[in-house]
């Protein structure tokens, strides 16, 4: 998981760095790259490409592949460590619409657990004169879209292979991003070309060990480690862009983190 925190942040800050190219074209180069990936282990283990459930597949592509560009794009004016942390607020979410769509039930601790959460949120735009509002909107309704993401593969559950699920989401993140950045195409440089196609390596190396990580460990163990990402990110963007995090920055980051994982250790307690 720790690895896997590592691939991830690496890929934020590639984004970050990034910032003289559009997120359409950054999300088609991040999906193009795992594609290859993806598309290698289906015809590998002699997986069908197609899947079963077409529409809910395609679904949870376009939902996906949304929150993936609004999540780029709120890089660009959000500290990337902030950006991250406010994406991780995508489990309130996706508890409201358990509760509206899957009509499950969410135990009264964990409602606090997430108004904790959210109360990093506010403080982090009522303290923080920092925060850039539409930044903070971008990656906000990003988490609305993660949120979904849950619901969508929850429905799906077992009836498909994990990697045609991400194959899929790949398949249409990198038409959506192509045909989007139709007409705003930016030439990149040769550091540029790197970093775009290391995209796609750390994108499916994150997705890859913390799928392993899982599988090897109780998820009450290593679900809270999958956090570490907003700290290698915080960290590596004050030492790679002198990104600056004021004290109630830290206060709302913490509070978002925190009601998170005591949330997932308390679900995961609940379970055993």
């Amino acid at each position: 998981m720790i690895i896997s925190a590592l691939a991830f942040s690496c890929m934020n800050l590639t984004v970050k760095y990034l910032d003289a190219i559009g997120a359409a074209q950054i999300v088609f180069f991040r999906s193009a790259g795992s594609l290859f990936f993806t598309f290698g282990f289906l015809l590998k283990n002699n997986i069908s490409i197609l899947g079963n459930n077409h529409k809910l597949l395609i679904l949870r592509g376009l939902v996906g592949v949304t929150s993936m560009i609004l999540f780029f794009e709120s890089i660009k004016y959000l500290p990337t460590g902030t950006a991250v942390s406010l994406r991780y607020i995508a489990p309130i979410f996706a508890a409201i619409f358990a509760v509206l769509v899957l009509k499950e039930k969410i135990k009264t601790l964990q409602w606090l657990f997430f108004l904790m959460a959210f109360s990093g949120v506010l403080v982090l735009k009522g303290f923080d004169s920092e925060i850039n509002t539409y930044g903070l909107i971008l990656v906000l309704i990003a988490a609305v879209f993660s949120g979904l993401v849950y619901i969508i593969i929850s429905k799906i559950g077992n009836s498909e292979h994990p990697v045609v699920v991400v194959h899929y989401f790949m398949v249409i993140a990198t038409i959506v991003g192509g045909v989007l950045s139709i007409g705003k195409w930016v030439n990149p440089s040769n550091l540029e070309w790197l970093l775009l196609l290391s995209l796609g390596v750390f994108g499916y190396y994150g997705q890859v060990y913390m799928t392993k990580a899982f599988q090897t460990a109780s998820t009450n163990l290593v679900a809270p480690l999958k956090y570490i990402e907003v700290i290698f990110t915080l960290v590596f963007g004050i030492i790679w862009f002198n990104e600056l995090y004021s004290f109630w920055s830290l206060v709302g980051i913490t509070l978002i983190i925190g009601g998170l994982v005591l949330n997932v250790r308390y679900k995961a307690k609940a379970t055993e």
